[in-house]
């Protein structure tokens, strides 16, 4: 098999070695799901996005950790969007459409960054899965179920800043992960968060874009505001500028390339 392009970008910031890192790997061929997922696990980053041209600026999508493929993150594509740019791959002047799981989704680039355009996930009131708080060792102000998450709001940012979770016991909650929220602390910033995934083989996301699907809805009903300035207070930190709009999601984000390389074997 000839070598393949990847590249690294740091997503959701314009510094490198912040934000958060996704690999990703543009492909000439479909490629066997088991050696993308020995890719992932390779990259061991939180995130290795594999995309493949099907017409002009649409490309097909997958997104695998370093254990599962998942149906949606926002930083993997938010990075891929920005790569194919870069690397000449797509049209600087014109949106990316991307095929995903998660159906269409769309990438634009802008004064601000990358905008993707993201289905809505509205947060349902519900009942606490046996041992979520003891896990997360916090007493929550607000619970609810966010899709395949768990949104819990705490007292203050600081709570969100500081908090440290038993990871193992999180693994074992039937979930994608958890978001952990509070309102912000710093000027022009509304809201706060971390992310914690065990049980798809991520302890911490330095910043999740998909979060916000959810994280935007709950915020605008508190606020009353439907565009919001987002810190994500992850070690890396990121910024996410979420505007919630006709049922959908807008997430804005910058990007920085940090490494590009080519993959030589292509065997499993």
């Amino acid at each position: 098999m000839p070598s393949i392009p990847i590249f690294c970008v740091d997503a959701f910031t314009d510094t490198p070695f912040t934000g958060n890192p996704a690999a990703i790997c543009v492909l000439p061929s479909d490629q066997p799901d088991i050696w993308m997922q020995s890719l992932a696990a390779e990259m061991n980053l939180s995130e290795t996005a594999f995309v493949k041209e099907s017409g002009k600026n649409i490309f097909n999508l997958r997104w695998f950790t370093p254990t599962v493929e998942v149906d949606l993150c926002g930083h993997a594509t938010l990075a891929s969007a920005f790569a194919l740019w870069e690397k000449g791959y797509a049209d600087k002047n014109e949106p990316i459409g991307f095929d995903t799981r998660s159906g269409r989704l769309t990438a634009e680039l802008t004064a601000k960054g990358v905008t993707l355009d993201f289905p809505l996930v509205s947060p349902e009131p519900c009942e606490e899965p046996a041992g979520l708080f003891k896990a997360l060792r916090q007493t929550p102000q607000a619970f609810m179920k966010a899709g395949s998450d768990y949104l819990v709001e705490l007292c203050c940012a600081d709570h969100v800043r500081t908090a440290t979770p038993d990871f193992f016991a999180l693994s074992k909650i039937p979930m994608r992960g958890v978001i952990v929220t509070a309102g912000g602390d710093e000027p022009d910033v509304d809201f706060v968060s971390r992310f914690f995934a065990p049980a798809v083989g991520i302890n911490e996301d330095p910043v999740t874009g998909s979060a916000h699907c959810a994280l935007g809805p709950y915020w605008m009903e508190k606020t009353g505001k439907n565009i919001l300035t987002a810190r994500q207070v992850s070690k890396r930190s990121g910024m996410v500028y979420v505007e919630v709009k006709n049922g959908r999601v807008s997430l804005t984000g910058k990007a920085v390339m940090v490494w590009e390389g080519a993959i030589c074997r292509g065997d499993s």
